[in-house]
């Protein structure tokens, strides 16, 4: 390596290295203060345990591991979580968040030492409040693109068919590459079914709703007959209410529905 060569390498070096140290002793601007501000400023409002700042977090009260069972409220409900503002419920999603974290380890940490984890629906609980709080935020998002742009800025959907047969729905997305070239899109999500082991498949599973919504109504049809048989006056307008599939009228007729009385008749 040449003498010139080097001497330019040096002399690069010793101004990156100039320039680096006179950024960092400058004083900092008005902007520069600000946006340290917001990336501190979150973490200081979102934490939800000013108590306990450790992976101590991971773990429930000390003061319930050797209790059977510990008291809980119920879930959030999508009315409550509507007439909260944003802010809150960010707030909210964090502390759900930390508390469904926390269940979890204990629930592996109970599992592992062989003892009864109290409560195990409060997983159940987080979960039923997050996707509620997840279909607030997603009401909210619809209605602000539709009062915006006329859409609803969800993604696009349709109608397909898996590799059993079955209609689901299939959430799109965006590519480099279109559909027919794309071959690697092609084999990890092939779409569409075929072969004798998904037809049978099909027909055995539309028998089996078939024979379900069959029993339902059979049922439905037989509970109708016996209150009619016990009770000969019974409300014809609240048995259409409540068995809206049960022809009423008709049953009333037939010989079951009839029951074993003798009708008065008047002389």
């Amino acid at each position: 390596m040449s003498s010139t060569l080097i001497k330019c390498l040096n002399f690069a070096k010793n101004v990156r290295s100039a320039t680096v140290k006179g950024f960092l002793n400058a004083p900092k601007q008005p902007w520069q203060a600000w946006s340290a501000a917001a990336v501190q400023t979150p973490h200081a409002q979102l934490h939800t345990s000013a108590a306990r700042r450790d992976l101590m977090e991971f773990f429930d009260d000390k003061k319930h591991w050797s209790e059977n069972e510990v008291k809980v409220g119920r879930a959030w409900r999508t009315d409550e979580l509507r007439i909260k503002s944003n802010k809150e419920l960010h707030q909210l999603w964090f502390i759900l968040l930390k508390e469904r974290n926390m269940l979890m380890t204990m629930e592996h940490e109970c599992n592992d030492k062989m003892e009864i984890f109290p409560n195990p629906e409060r997983i159940d609980k987080v979960k039923i409040s997050m996707e509620n709080l997840e279909t607030v935020v997603r009401e909210r998002n619809k209605a602000y693109h539709l009062l915006e742009t006329g859409e609803t800025g969800e993604r696009p959907q349709k109608a397909v068919k898996n590799a059993f047969g079955l209609q689901v729905n299939y959430k799109m997305c965006e590519h480099v590459l279109p559909p027919f070239m794309n071959l690697k899109w092609i084999k990890s999500r092939n779409i569409g079914f075929g072969g004798r082991a998904v037809n049978r498949f099909l027909l055995k599973y539309r028998e089996q709703l078939y024979n379900a919504k069959r029993k339902a109504k059979n049922r439905s049809r037989n509970e109708v007959m016996m209150i009619l048989r016990r009770n000969p006056n019974f409300d014809l307008d609240v048995l259409r209410r409540k068995f809206p599939d049960v022809n009423v009228d008709k049953l009333r007729n037939e010989d079951k529905a009839r029951g074993h009385y003798v009708p008065k008749v008047d002389v």
